[in-house]
C-alpha cells in the first residue's frame, strides 16, 4: 500500500506526514496485529507514548515490517511522573530501549501539569524540557515538542527555553476546535496536530458532518480529517480495520468549500473528551 507522501515542514526544517497514525489503545491481545496493518496499509508517522503501553508494539510492528527505520517517523511522549530533569532522561531511555531504537524523531511533554492543583508546574516544566533539549542537541531527538499545553503553558515555557517546541497536540474536531490555542501555536511557528480528529460518536452521527459526507460522498471520518488539514492541523486518528485506515488517508483528492468550513467551525460544541489541563476530567454521559 502507498505510504502518505505528503509531507509538513517543522520549524527546525525537518519533515514530517501530514497524517500520522494514533496507538493508544491500538493493542489487542498483547499483539502488534493493528500496528502491522497500520504500516502496511502506508502509515510511517506512528504517535505513541509511554502511559500508552504500546511503544514495544510499535518497535516489534516496525522489526517486522523489513522497512527501514529511517523511513518511519516514531512520536514518543514523557508521561506526568516521568517530568523533572533527570526523571525524563531515565524515561527517554526506557522508551528507546520499548521501541528497540536509538533516537526519537519527536518527543513530547504529554501534560504540563501532573495534576491540576499543582502549584510548582512552571519549573517541572522547565526542568523537562532542558532535558528534552539536551538529548535534541545530542542528536537522539530529532524534533520536541507539547502535547496539551495551552497558551499560558506555552507562555511560561518560551521564557526560558533555547528550542522553541515544534508541535503541540491537541484535542481537535469539529465541535472542539480550541481555536485560541491554534491561532496562538500558529503565531509562535508550532504545528498543532490533533489526537482524537474524529471526536467521538456524538461527532460522527451529527447531522452536519452526515450532510457533508452525503454532499462530498466520502465518509465522516474524512470530513473530519480533511477539515483538520484544511485549518492547518496535522490529523493522528485512530482505526483497528485495515479499510478504516485506508479511507482515513483518503483525504487529499477532495477540498470542503469556504463556505462549509465556515459552517463546520460554527458548529455547536460536541465530542469533547472532559480532558483539561487546569482542570479535573468531566466524567461525560
Amino acid at each position: 500500500m502507498e505510504q502518505i507522501k505528503e509531507l509538513i515542514t517543522l520549524n527546525n526544517g525537518v519533515q514530517i506526514p501530514a497524517i500520522g497514525f494514533g496507538t493508544y489503545k491500538a493493542v489487542k491481545g498483547d499483539t502488534s496485529e493493528v500496528i502491522r496493518k497500520a504500516i502496511r496499509c502506508g502509515y510511517r508517522y506512528l504517535d505513541t507514548a509511554s502511559f500508552y503501553g504500546t511503544e514495544k508494539y510499535v518497535g516489534e510492528a516496525i522489526r517486522e515490517s523489513g522497512i527501514p527505520r529511517k523511513e518511519f517517523f516514531i512520536v514518543s511522549k514523557v508521561w506526568k511522573d516521568e517530568m523533572g530533569y533527570e526523571n525524563t532522561k531515565k524515561a527517554f531511555t526506557r522508551t528507546l530501549k520499548n521501541l528497540g531504537t536509538d533516537y526519537l524523531d519527536l518527543y513530547l511533554i504529554h501534560w504540563p501539569k501532573p495534576t491540576p492543583d499543582y502549584d510548582d508546574w512552571e519549573e517541572l516544566d522547565r526542568e523537562t524540557w532542558k532535558a528534552m533539549e539536551e538529548l535534541c542537541e545530542e542528536g537522539k531527538i530529532r524534533a520536541i515538542g507539547l502535547s496539551n499545553f495551552l497558551p499560558h503553558h506555552i507562555e511560561s515555557l518560551l521564557k526560558t527555553c533555547r528550542i522553541v517546541p515544534a508541535v503541540d497536540q491537541l484535542e481537535f474536531h469539529p465541535g472542539y476546535t480550541q481555536e485560541a490555542a491554534v491561532r496562538y501555536c500558529k503565531e509562535k511557528g508550532i504545528w498543532v496536530q490533533a489526537w482524537s480528529p474524529l471526536g467521538r460518536a456524538r461527532v460522527m452521527d451529527d447531522r452536519l458532518i452526515e450532510e457533508l459526507s452525503t454532499k462530498y460522498q466520502v465518509s465522516p471520518a474524512q470530513i473530519c480529517l480533511r477539515y483538520a488539514l484544511q485549518k492547518g492541523v496535522i490529523p493522528i486518528p485512530k482505526a483497528s480495520s485495515e479499510e478504516r485506515m485506508k479511507n482515513n488517508k483518503d483525504v487529499f483528492g477532495f477540498e470542503i468549500s469556504m463556505e462549509d468550513m465556515c459552517r463546520l467551525d460554527t458548529m455547536p460544541p460536541t465530542g469533547w473528551s472532559g480532558e483539561h489541563p487546569d482542570r479535573e476530567r468531566v466524567m461525560l454521559k
